[in-house]
C-alpha cells in the first residue's frame, strides 16, 4: 500500500506477533495513558524547548508499556482535542545529492533538517528547519505554512531555509515522509518534555517504496541541558538506554537500499532484534 497524503492511515501492520497480541499491546498503552493526569497545550507554553538537549531512545511497544506504569504518578499526558494519542504527517527535503543525509550518516556533529510538518489532530502545517550544534544542542525555527503541498510561496520560508542551512528552498525536494502516532508526557515539575513514537510509516519520493516499522517505538527526552530528569533511571531500570536514531535518515536507508548506508547498518539490525524477525525488505 502506498502512502498517498497525510489523511491516509494504516490500522493494523503486517507483524511477527499475532494480531491478538499487537491489540493487547495497544489496549494497555491506551488504557494506561488515559488512567494518568492530562495537560493541554496552552498547559504546556512554558516549556516548549525551542532550544533544547535531546536524547533518543529505541525501545518496544512491550517496553513502553511497563515504562507507562512507572510514569503513572511522575507525569502529565498532553491532550489535545480530548485525544491522547496524536497523528503526525512530516515530509523532509534534500538536495538532488542528499547533502543532509549524508550529513548525518558520515557522522558530522553540525547537521540540519528542512521538513514541513503536520499536526494532524489540528491541521496546523509548519516549515520547520532543525539544526544541531557540535555540543549536541537542538535549535528548531518553524514558519507556518498552508499544507504540505502548498507552501513555498508562503513570506519568509526562502529566507529561513537560506540563513539556516545556506540552501536554497527551490533546490530541495521531497525525499521521505513519515507518518507516525506521538504521545507528549510532561514531569510534574514541568521541567522537561517526553515525546513517544509508534506505529511509523514511511514513503520514499524517489523510489516510491514505503516501510513501517512493526513494534519500534522512539521515546525522546527534551529538556534545557543535562538537568536532572526523573525518567533516566526509570528508563534504565528496564533495560532502555539512549541510542541515537533519525525518523529521516532510517526512513531513507528503509526504503533506498541504493542509499549508502553503512554507518546506519548496527541501527537497523537493532531495529530487527526488536522485531523479532527480518522485516528490512533489502539485504543490510
Amino acid at each position: 500500500m502506498k502512502i498517498i497524503g497525510c489523511a491516509i492511515r494504516t490500522a493494523i501492520f503486517n507483524l511477527q506477533f499475532p494480531i491478538s497480541h499487537k491489540m493487547d499491546t495497544d489496549q494497555q498503552i491506551l488504557s494506561l495513558l488515559n488512567s494518568m493526569s492530562p495537560i493541554t497545550l496552552e498547559e504546556m507554553s512554558g516549556i516548549r524547548l525551542m532550544n533544547r538537549l535531546d536524547t533518543k531512545y529505541v525501545a518496544s511497544k512491550y517496553q513502553l508499556v511497563e515504562l507507562l506504569k512507572l510514569l503513572q504518578d511522575k507525569y502529565y499526558v498532553q491532550e489535545t482535542l480530548e485525544n491522547r494519542i496524536i497523528p503526525y504527517c512530516t515530509t523532509y527535503y534534500d538536495t538532488d545529492s542528499h547533502a543532509m543525509y549524508m550529513m548525518h550518516h558520515n557522522k558530522h556533529a553540525k547537521r540540519v533538517k528542512v521538513r514541513v510538518r503536520t499536526y494532524v489532530a489540528s491541521g496546523l502545517t509548519f516549515l520547520e528547519v532543525k539544526r544541531k550544534n557540535n555540543h549536541a544542542r537542538t535549535k528548531k525555527k518553524r514558519i507556518e505554512v498552508p499544507s504540505q503541498e502548498d507552501f513555498r510561496n508562503t513570506e519568509g520560508v526562502h529566507e529561513l531555509v537560506q540563513r539556516k542551512t545556506g540552501m536554497n528552498l527551490d533546490l530541495l525536494n521531497a525525499v521521505v515522509r513519515n507518518q507516525f502516532d506521538r504521545v507528549t508526557l510532561v514531569n510534574k515539575e514541568k521541567t522537561e518534555r517526553l515525546t513517544i513514537d509508534f506505529n511509523i510509516q514511511f514513503h520514499n519520493f524517489e523510489t516510491t517504496y514505503d516501510h513501517g516499522t512493526d513494534q519500534l517505538v522512539i521515546i525522546e527526552l527534551k529538556r534545557d541541558g543535562n538537568v536532572y530528569s526523573p525518567v533516566v533511571n526509570l528508563l534504565k531500570d528496564i533495560h532502555i538506554h539512549p541510542t541515537g536514531f533519525s525518523k529521516c535518515c532510517i526512513g531513507m536507508a528503509l526504503t533506498d537500499p541504493d542509499l549508502k548506508q553503512n554507518n546506519f547498518k548496527p541501527k537497523l539490525r537493532y531495529l530487527q532484534k526488536i522485531n523479532g524477525r527480518t522485516f528490512i525488505n533489502h539485504e543490510i
